[in-house]
């Protein structure tokens, strides 16, 4: 499996738990040095736990679950 894929499938276990409190994130893209690129939408655009969500929450289970994976970044 590519690490693209398996970066998305961790994504799609996260996603119902940011979907319930009505925000979304996006794979966007990840570099060669293992940074993952992520949009976020809805509530998450604008909140004020996001970057605790993304970086304890999208980030640690990522990097725990995908070989590779050094760090999530969003951008816009």
């Amino acid at each position: 499996m590519n690490i693209e894929k398996e970066v998305k499938d961790v994504l799609d276990k996260i996603r119902p738990y940011l979907q319930r409190d009505g925000g979304d994130v996006e794979f966007v893209s990840i570099d060669d040095e293992g940074r993952v690129y992520v949009r976020v939408f809805g509530a998450c655009v604008g909140c004020s736990a996001i970057d605790v969500t993304i970086k304890m929450g999208v980030e640690t289970l990522l990097i725990e679950e995908v070989l590779g994976v050094t760090e999530v970044i969003v951008i816009d």
